[in-house]
């Protein structure tokens, strides 16, 4: 199915534009700071991604997607990073919004934080050369230690946000890299990551996420104060 990669990105961000509208928790407000906050982050993601397509760590079904490229990379994988991050912080902020008091204690968010980035460095030193891996540690590891001098404790919330959101991930991602489907959307060359998959999802893939979505919600608290400045 030639439209499979963008019904997935339509249908994954078609309710949370539709809901961004309400009026209550009227999300549509902070539009200039999100997308200011998403733009970025994607650029960044996306000469990633161009890099990463040219040398073989990863690429793309001809199958799934409907053959207009740029740099090699679909139309689809494009908008990828502009729908899902959208999708993904509309539910980071309606989780916010309705439960305001929802959030880790301090000591176990840097005693947890401290602890993944401990592991991210021995993963990176013990897998040098494995590019996935390697490259999506240090981004990791960057986020989390932006996210432990936030003096928003953005990281006490979106722990919490990154769990609920992971479900529609894990649906999303896992057709795009083979579940439920007969070949994947998404291919992985095994010789640049662990090896080690949740059901068809490369590992990596859920730093990648975390990193990728928390890099926004810094950026979107930033934007936001200066305009309230």
């Amino acid at each position: 199915m030639k439209a499979l990669y963008l019904i997935l990105l339509l249908a994954s961000f078609s309710i949370p534009f539709a809901y961004s509208f309400e009026k209550k928790m009227h999300f549509i407000k902070h539009w200039k700071a999100i997308f200011s906050a998403i733009s970025f982050v994607a650029i960044i993601y996306i000469i990633w991604d161009i890099i990463f397509t040219k040398i073989g760590v990863w690429g793309f079904n001809s199958d799934y997607h409907l053959g207009i490229t740029f740099f090699n990379l679909p139309l689809e994988e494009i908008l990828f990073f502009f729908l899902i991050p959208y999708a993904s912080i509309f539910i980071h902020y309606s989780l916010q919004y309705f439960f305001p008091k929802a959030k880790l204690a301090n000591k176990f968010v840097v005693f947890f934080t401290w602890g993944v980035i401990i592991l991210l460095v021995v993963l990176i030193v013990m897998n040098m050369g494995k590019l996935y891996t390697q490259i999506n540690g240090f981004f990791l590891v960057f986020a989390l230690l932006l996210g432990l001098l936030n003096k928003n404790n953005t990281l006490h919330r979106f722990y919490i946000s990154y769990l609920v959101i992971l479900i529609p991930f894990a649906i999303v991602n896992g057709i795009l890299t083979g579940s439920f489907i007969d070949d994947p959307v998404v291919w992985y060359n095994n010789a640049e990551n662990l090896g080690i998959r949740f059901f068809t999802i490369p590992v990596e893939d859920f730093g990648y996420a975390f990193s990728m979505l928390y890099f926004s919600v810094i950026l979107i608290e930033r934007f936001k104060t200066n305009s309230n400045d």
